[in-house]
């Protein structure tokens, strides 16, 4: 079956060749089947023709596009979760290994201090690390973390087996699995339950040798709460790429701390988000057409 789709409101040569591969005819968005948005929330249609059936969001969070009240229950809509695992679990494991290895603090000093470093350096090999929230992303992280000798503690909403770690526990377990891990990665979704997931108790059940990384969204863990571990010898390092105001503002204190390592928001390579976002489309267009499950569905109740 040939759909109509629209891709709105710019698109790119990797999203062109995906519809075309898919079969689509490209149309406007008042003889559209499907609408790929690639915009942001705000500047997304306050009203969707009717035959509008399904649309594809450009991100893997959809937290701002229910916050505007966009997202309805008369058609299905997908996120693009799953499109950027890969990158954002090579970026994952990239801040939890420069963590271990104090790469912020000899990317700040100016003399040599091998002295002082070189008996505090951790290695991943024999770790345990949890990954707190094992979807798509938590997922691509594991065979990464088992390449390198450490073993995984996956947490779920659901508790059911997550393939690669030695263990899965739902969210309830979440301060039991962090008091037996060494590392956390946060990779879950940004939800009005998961705000500050990672807070004071948290942090201190995983312990003053620990690292925490957060790839996933700032506000799943508490700024001050982590600022004042850092600070305090209460963890021994974070990685993160998300942040809960971005851009985190000059002069906040995790700029200055030698034991976190920052990145702002860059998980996802530009030069390679379009086209896995383009694949991932390609897939969901050929789906819709067939009648057939679409990948990333969101959840309207659970939101996201």
């Amino acid at each position: 079956m040939t759909v109509n789709i629209a891709v709105l409101p710019t698109s790119t040569p990797e999203m062109d060749a995906a519809a075309e591969a898919a079969g689509a005819v490209r149309t406007d968005l008042a003889q559209a089947d499907g609408l790929v948005w690639t915009g942001s929330p705000t500047s997304f249609p306050d009203e969707l023709p009717d035959r509008v059936r399904w649309v594809q969001l450009p991100s893997a969070g959809v937290e701002r596009w229910f916050a505007t009240g966009r997202i309805d229950d008369r058609r299905t809509w997908t996120s693009a979760v799953g499109a950027y695992s890969d990158d954002v679990a090579e970026h994952a494991v990239a801040l939890l290994l420069g963590s271990l290895r104090l790469f912020p603090r000899f990317a700040r000093t100016s003399t040599w201090e091998k002295k002082e470093t070189w008996s505090v350096m951790r290695s991943l090999r024999g770790r345990t690390v949890a990954i707190v929230g094992a979807g798509s992303i938590g997922r691509a992280i594991i065979p990464l973390l088992t390449a390198h000798r450490a073993s995984v503690i996956a947490v779920n909403r659901s508790g059911y087996p997550v393939e690669g770690a030695a263990e899965t526990h739902t969210s309830e377990a979440l301060d039991e699995v962090l008091r037996r891990a060494d590392d956390a990665i946060v990779a879950g979704a940004s939800t009005q339950r998961t705000r500050h997931l990672i807070g004071a108790d948290q942090i201190a059940a995983l312990g003053p040798d620990g690292v925490l990384v957060n790839i996933a969204r700032g506000d799943l863990v508490d700024t001050d709460a982590l600022v004042a571990a850092l600070r305090d010898g209460g963890l021994f390092a974070a990685g993160l790429d998300v942040f809960e105001e971005e851009p985190l503002p000059d002069g906040h204190p995790l700029w200055s701390l030698d034991n976190a390592l920052l990145t702002p928001h860059v998980a996802n390579p530009l030069n390679s988000l379009h086209a896995n976002l383009a694949r991932h489309v390609e897939h969901n267009i050929r789906a819709f057409a067939a009648g057939e499950p679409l990948n990333a569905v969101i959840d309207l109740e659970k939101q996201y």
